[in-house]
């Protein structure tokens, strides 16, 4: 009699610095929209909320440095974001391993999704060194929900776009906003190095497993509930 092997679990990807090494692009691109402005800030004070939503972001920054901002003014500022972020892109690569294991998700019939707070217009550019069609693949952006992380909405609408239940889902990302999110959507978390976040600062969140980058992940999927079947 053959064993029957239990169905396996949704993974429900961030983009930046998860599966393309485009966070310090990110990091540039904030700093020289904010400087078009008249506002310095470090790198180190931006990097901190890579992974938030642009609105959240801008606003986070204001807030941190005692200035109020409109929300026009916000717009603007994440527009020209994308600007300055466009002309980065060519430098962007895949992270070691990431598309390696989007191959081999798809091959062992694993359903995946990426959900970025990125709106579509800068999202499609790291997206696209993947060697990822968004029209084929599941791909959720800032564009198509309410609120962007760390509420959980993107990787709810990801689940319910595959049509799984996101209790048996991986949320993977890198940033402490990523698995706030996962805890927010009942998820487990799965935390990467790979995008700058030490080690302890992932662990303060709670995640089930942290790995280095999506190779090392891919390296260990056993311990994830993926395995071919014998």
């Amino acid at each position: 009699m053959s064993e029957v092997m239990p169905p396996k679990p949704a993974f429900l990807f961030d983009l930046d610095g998860t599966l393309v090494d485009n966070v310090y692009q990110h990091v540039l691109a904030w700093r020289q929209a904010l400087e078009s402005v008249g506002i310095e800030l470090a790198v180190w004070r931006i990097h901190r909320r890579i992974g938030m939503s642009g609105g959240l972001f801008v606003n986070a920054l204001f807030r941190e440095i005692g200035q109020p901002i409109n929300p026009a003014e916000a717009k603007r500022i994440q527009k020209l974001h994308g600007d300055f972020f466009a002309p980065l892109a060519k430098d962007i690569r895949p992270l070691p391993g990431a598309q390696e294991l989007l191959q081999t998700l798809s091959e062992q019939n694993v359903p995946w999704a990426i959900a970025t707070s990125g709106h579509m217009r800068s999202a499609s550019l790291s997206i696209a060194k993947l060697g990822v069609d968004p029209a084929q693949a599941t791909v959720i952006t800032r564009d198509m929900v309410r609120h962007a992380k760390p509420d959980p909405d993107l990787f709810l609408a990801a689940a319910a776009k595959l049509g799984v239940d996101i209790t048996r889902s991986y949320v993977i990302g890198d940033s402490l906003w990523d698995l706030l999110a996962a805890q927010r959507a009942r998820a487990l978390g799965i935390g990467l190095l790979s995008g700058g976040y030490g080690r302890d600062e992932l662990q303060d969140a709670s995640p089930y497993r942290i790995y280095n980058d999506p190779a090392d992940l891919l390296a260990h999927l056993d311990e994830v509930g993926v395995r071919e079947a014998i």
